[in-house]
């Protein structure tokens, strides 16, 4: 478990910041082997993380589950970031490869072959900048949704 601190802006919404939201919502979309979560406290912001893969640092509160006192961090997938946004990317930049990059996904490890394929048309760099904008975009407005200000 591990617990990060954060100081409320003001009296009505906590902060949270935006790299410590981020690493918890790639911990829980890269954790295909275990089950894996992170909540944030309504109150304080304070982000705490559940796997059966880590050592407990900070114990959790045994209220966690609460949606009324904590908000629980999304898989990128529950924010439309996985397949569908490598969809929108093919389409906007790479229209004559869609139907090769949809063939792509219909078979386990699609990732990695989408990456490859980008490599070696050189757009992997174009792809990774316009993941982390979209990434950053959903996740700052599922944050503001759930009443929390980003710093």
């Amino acid at each position: 478990m591990i617990g990060m601190n954060h100081q409320k802006r003001d009296s009505q919404k906590p902060s949270v910041n935006y790299t410590d939201l981020e690493m918890a919502m790639s911990f829980i979309s890269s954790s295909h082997m275990f089950d894996a979560a992170a909540y944030i406290s309504r109150e304080t912001g304070k982000i705490y993380w559940e796997s059966s893969e880590i050592d407990e640092e900070d114990e959790v509160p045994d209220d966690i589950h609460d949606s009324s006192l904590y908000a629980t961090v999304p898989h990128q997938n529950d924010l439309g970031l996985g397949k569908r946004l490598v969809l929108k990317f093919t389409a906007q930049v790479i229209p004559d490869r869609y139907d090769q990059v949809s063939s792509i996904f219909r078979r386990p490890g699609a990732y990695s072959r989408y990456k490859d394929l980008l490599d070696d048309i050189g757009l992997l760099e174009e792809w990774y900048k316009f993941e982390n904008s979209a990434d950053e975009t959903a996740l700052r407005e599922w944050a503001k949704d759930e009443g929390f200000t980003v710093e």
